[in-house]
């Protein structure tokens, strides 16, 4: 979803600014999203053959393993990653081909976070970059590298647009790494959680939801968002509620009826972060809808719309 969601992103605001193509768009999201795919399966491939998903871990408790729990094989998970990435590479192939060689720049930094955050001999995730490689990842890399893919221009708008949801998605990966905190630690892997604490972490995580609105206001001044981008105000429920459950301890064991213990900020986070990425892509196609019509033309709904 998030990934979709970032093409999606990406894409409204190539058409805001008349420069919308199909085919890219159509590729990146097709990219975006098994690329996605195929990271998940390289954690839980990586996680259970070093030894981490063990029956007690929060990743086998919260949902099914897609190796551990029979669904695939060793040689069938290894045959779907390698499907799954070389169907980017061809992607990328084709893209570099209409687009130019920085096409290449921005697919070799996806390839190498992909590649770094598991399947390194130190991965990212176990030194605390792994939130930082998410927020460049789901922000910069997509939103602002999707953007040029779709239009064959470079701005500063994109990558201003780019850093609310990258925020939002990093917040998603501090809550999951917060509900792991002990386990990770007694397995050496240092995610951000494990090195700084679990405070420090819940006031990371508030900072970047909190910044994710900070930074839409300062797009929309700089005009780089229609005024429609306030439309993620709507989000105070969300925004609230995960805020108020960062702000406190976690309960000692799921509440009844809670489904995907030992989770508990991150679904906060999750919930937040999509509500959060629905009203960004509302505010954008609100804009695209209105920058479509004859209405456009008049100067005085373009200045509301600060395009």
């Amino acid at each position: 979803m998030i990934s979709a969601q970032a093409a999606v992103i990406a894409g409204l605001l190539a058409y805001v600014n008349g420069a919308f193509n199909l085919i890219p768009f159509l590729l990146i999201l097709v990219g975006f999203v098994t690329i996605h795919a195929a990271s998940n399966l390289l954690n839980d491939y990586f996680g259970y053959y070093r030894g981490h998903d063990t029956v007690d871990s929060p990743r086998r408790r919260y949902t099914l393993h897609p190796v551990a729990d029979g669904i695939l094989t060793k040689k069938q998970i290894e045959f779907t990653i390698v499907l799954l990435i070389s169907i980017n590479a061809l992607i990328g192939a084709y893209l570099t081909a209409v687009r130019g060689l920085l096409v290449v720049a921005f697919v070799a930094v996806g390839f190498l976070m992909l590649l770094l955050y598991d399947a390194a001999p130190k991965p990212l995730k176990s030194i605390g970059l792994g939130e930082v490689a998410s927020f460049i990842v789901w922000g910069p890399l997509m939103i602002f590298g999707g953007y040029f893919v779709v239009t064959g221009r470079l701005s500063i708008n994109p990558l201003l647009v780019s850093v609310p949801y990258g925020l939002g998605v990093m917040s998603i990966l501090v809550g999951k790494h917060i509900d792991q905190e002990s386990y990770d630690a007694q397995k050496d892997i240092h995610t951000l959680p494990v090195i700084v604490g679990e405070k420090a972490a819940r006031i990371l995580a508030i900072g970047s939801i909190v910044l994710m609105y900070a930074f839409t206001f300062v797009s929309i001044a700089y005009g780089a968002l229609a005024l429609t981008a306030f439309l993620v105000l709507l989000n105070y429920g969300k925004l609230s509620k995960a805020i108020g459950v960062l702000s406190k301890d976690r309960p000692a064991e799921a509440p009844k009826g809670y489904n995907g213990w030992p989770l508990w900020y991150h679904r906060q986070c999750l919930l937040h972060n999509k509500s959060f990425g629905w009203l960004y892509i509302a505010a954008l196609l609100i804009a695209a809808l209105v920058a479509s019509t004859p209405f456009y033309k008049y100067e005085f709904v373009r200045i509301v719309l600060v395009l």
